[in-house]
């Protein structure tokens, strides 16, 4: 690599060699998803124990203080909505220009992995490799599966993250799954767990975070005090157990 997007890179991912990364991107096809009507008031009180933020480019530009000292992970690609046909009809959505011009540490890109449009989102990932390239600017690959949640098994979604690394990601974005050692195993690149969907409690989340070293934060009924103790256990490497008392302690703060 050379050594501006060493330096990209390392702002992201810490020197223990793990991140705490809140993913905000939502609204580029679901809209004004729960709690996230106003990314100002959900992202604020959470970014001094935020490792990384990925946000898209207009978030970024209208709800993200320019002043805070923060590693930008920016969504790159859209076209798609929710309502839509098919959520994997995905495109580059904003050139590597505007990317260096936003001073941001790595830019993001889906690939649909099994999806009608399969060759379309690797051809692009791709293409947007090539340009980062130009630029020292670090490629996110996310290992997107839409609606079909069924899928997300260690099989596949280790051809989902080898195929990412094979084509340049310099770090890819997946889901958390049973046997995730043998995810691992065959990615050489570095991996960041993806929340995925909302789950029942916080206790449920910590669990997975424990067994993951990642999960959902900002739609919490307790964002700060999750956040806090997600960091806890990623750099940390505090125990399930000490886990949930450390929530307990910060929710009683709040």
């Amino acid at each position: 690599m050379d050594w501006g997007l060493k330096n990209r890179l390392s702002r992201i991912i810490k020197p223990d060699g793990r991140t705490v990364m809140l993913a905000i991107d939502h609204g580029y096809f679901l809209g004004p998803v729960h709690k996230l009507e106003n990314p100002s008031k959900t992202i604020e009180p959470l970014l001094p124990y935020t490792d990384a933020l990925m946000p898209t480019r207009g978030v970024l530009r209208n709800c993200v203080d320019a002043g805070k000292d923060i590693p930008i992970v920016l969504r790159a690609s859209g076209g798609n909505t929710i309502i839509g046909d098919d959520l994997s009809n995905e495109e580059i959505t904003v050139s590597m220009k505007d990317a260096v011009r936003l001073n941001v540490s790595a830019v993001a890109f889906s690939i649909y992995i099994g999806s009608k449009y399969e060759h379309q989102t690797i051809i692009n990932f791709s293409r947007l490799v090539d340009e980062g390239m130009e630029y020292g600017m670090p490629v996110l690959a996310v290992t997107a599966v839409g609606k079909e949640l069924e899928k997300r098994d260690a099989r596949y979604l280790s051809l989902c993250c080898r195929l990412a690394a094979e084509h340049g990601a310099s770090f890819v974005k997946t889901y958390y799954c049973e046997d995730f050692e043998k995810v691992v195993k065959s990615c050489p690149v570095p991996l960041v767990i993806a929340g995925g969907p909302k789950l029942k409690t916080e206790i449920d989340a910590l669990e997975i975070a424990y067994e993951a070293i990642k999960r959902d934060i900002w739609q919490s009924e307790n964002p700060v005090a999750m956040i806090k103790t997600v960091r806890a256990i990623v750099h940390d490497n505090i125990s399930f157990e000490k886990a949930k008392k450390t929530l307990r302690t910060h929710k009683g703060r709040r």
